[in-house]
């Protein structure tokens, strides 16, 4: 509710929309804060901006917090291209503490091209993460009972990318084939998550880490959002969507169609999206629609229009014609 917090954000949020937000998830003792530093020597050897907001857990008796998690980024405190910023949850739920978003958000306005969230580890409630992040990594580490905590409800359906931490251990493949097992269970999708191998301590595998994120990223900016796309166009396909507006014998009159196309509209939105202009166009209607439309059809030649509507998306059917 304060003004100059308002002004603040108002400010900010035209500069957002640039950086990618990757999370990471995992039990702790996994290895993901060294992994991150791997991964933020990986990125900048490519010549990309860093911010990494850790998040440390509070303790419930004196409400404070070790945040050590920068101990293992210290490779980087002298990079003026990295910032490092470690976080208290203060009792939050979901494994991020309530300012990360905000901060994410910040770090986007200040140029960052990556911004790296570390959770406080990782539970059947402690899944926030897959709000915040563009691209969600799971750590796990083989030969601790971790393949049980990989089975988890509510945790292999978060990960867009898997690792397998402490890739040295000779129970990994072990842990790999458990995890493909659980990922097999899953309701699938576009996008097939791969799982990676690495040794953060020694940077194996982390170049194969980054080329996945990249990949995912890859693949959400060309579908919208990962399964998205394919659903759209499982509801489209069949039989197209046609448009039939009939005047009831009144005299003919041309066709409102803003209205008609905002009545087959569903706005989704986006993480960096400008939702609130979205929101405005619909409500006035200002809309450039003619160009969805692909063919217009009499009434009397309804019969074709059906059989193009399998082909296309949208048919519009005009009885003033």
């Amino acid at each position: 509710g304060d003004p100059a917090g308002a002004e603040l954000v108002a400010g900010l949020y035209p500069r957002t929309g640039s950086a990618r937000i990757v999370g990471f998830t995992g039990p702790p003792g996994v290895g993901k804060s060294t992994l991150i530093g791997a991964l933020v020597k990986e990125l900048r050897e490519r010549e990309r901006r860093v911010a990494v907001l850790s998040i440390d857990p509070s303790s419930p008796f004196t409400r404070g917090a070790l945040l050590g998690d920068r101990i293992r980024l210290s490779e980087h405190f002298l990079d003026d291209d990295v910032f490092i910023r470690s976080m208290a949850s203060r009792g939050a739920l979901g494994g991020l503490a309530e300012a990360a978003l905000q901060a994410a958000l910040v770090m986007d306005a200040a140029g960052f091209d990556e911004v790296l969230l570390e959770t406080v580890g990782v539970g059947q409630a402690e899944i926030d993460v897959v709000d915040h992040a563009d691209t969600v990594v799971l750590v796990l580490m083989p030969g601790s009972g971790d393949s049980i905590q990989a089975l988890k409800a509510g945790v292999m359906e978060i990960p867009d990318v898997i690792v397998v931490n402490k890739a040295e251990h000779p129970l990994t493949d072990t842990m790999v084939r458990e995890v493909r097992t659980a990922l097999s269970l899953g309701p699938g999708g576009d996008w097939k998550v791969p799982i990676v191998k690495t040794v953060a301590a020694d940077g194996t595998g982390v170049s194969d880490l980054l080329d996945a994120i990249e990949a995912h990223r890859v693949h959400v900016e060309a579908t919208g959002t990962p399964d998205g796309l394919s659903q759209a166009l499982a509801l489209v396909r069949p039989r197209g969507t046609v448009i039939l507006k009939t005047t009831c014998g009144l005299p003919a009159v041309g066709l409102d169609a803003t209205r008609i196309a905002v009545d087959e509209i569903s706005l989704v939105g986006s993480r960096c999206g400008p939702i609130g202009q979205a929101l405005d166009l619909l409500a006035t209607g200002d809309l450039l629609v003619e160009r969805l439309i692909e063919e217009v059809f009499t009434l009397g030649d309804i019969s074709r229009a059906f059989a193009r509507a399998e082909e296309t998306f949208k048919v519009l059917i005009r009885p003033d014609l």
